[in-house]
């Protein structure tokens, strides 16, 4: 993470530090906040290449923070905070957080996570294959970063597009779901199914007619995910 900038943001000056020591010590540049409407105002001054972001804060709470992020940029967001129950990490990742990580955590998970993030930001477009799908209802463009739902803009978050342009990227080929964690979330998430779970379920929600009975996006429990092609009159 040398040289990359990261904004973290919590109400807490101990952990603020404590974090900002932590990743400082591996060469990166921190910029702070202590509330969510200073975390706005520094996220357009220092343009981060990822968010810290505390849940807990006096005037706008993380997921409100992290839903307004998610309407300008697709810039990773790690959530560390201390309601850790599953119905929390869920909430979190429906708001378009990258990782969730709770309180008290220890050094070597953190830099663990934000490396993990940082370096799938990194990663170099794959293969060109299925770079666009169309039919009557659904068109996706890759190169474009482009999806519309009967004509109509969709907008997705950075993860969500990650997953899409995967499943299409291998279309009609299944995909487990430890295959699908290991190429977007990197391997040290292989095994939090939970995760695929939830932006799955969000790609059904925005692109499906009927996300319960899905046409493009579908699973077999205990094998994979692929996605399918419709044909077209």
């Amino acid at each position: 993470m040398q040289g990359k900038r990261i904004l973290v943001i919590d109400d807490d000056p101990h952990v603020l530090r404590m974090v900002k020591l932590i990743l400082s010590k591996q060469g990166a540049q921190i910029h702070t906040a202590a509330s969510g409407m200073e975390a706005l105002t520094q996220f357009y001054a220092c343009r981060p290449d990822l968010v810290v972001l505390d849940v807990m804060m006096p005037d706008i709470d993380g997921w409100d923070v992290c839903d307004r992020l998610r309407q300008v940029s697709d810039v990773p967001v790690l959530m560390l905070s201390a309601l850790g129950g599953d119905n929390d990490v869920v909430h979190g990742l429906k708001c378009g957080a990258d990782d969730y990580v709770s309180k008290p955590f220890t050094d070597d998970v953190l830099i663990a996570r934000v490396e993990a993030l940082l370096r799938r930001a990194a990663l170099s477009p794959p293969s060109e294959k299925h770079q666009a799908y169309r039919d009557d209802y659904l068109t996706i463009e890759l190169d474009k970063r482009r999806v519309l739902v009967r004509g109509k803009p969709v907008k997705l978050t950075a993860k969500e597009y990650q997953l899409l342009t995967c499943l299409l990227r291998n279309a009609g080929r299944v995909l487990s779901a430890e295959q699908i964690l290991e190429k977007i979330w990197g391997w040290e998430y292989r095994n939090h199914a939970e995760y695929l779970y939830v932006y799955v379920s969000n790609l059904r929600k925005k692109l499906e007619a009927d996300p319960k009975q899905p046409k493009y996006l579908l699973n077999e429990s205990g094998v994979g995910y692929w996605f399918e092609m419709q044909a077209t009159a």
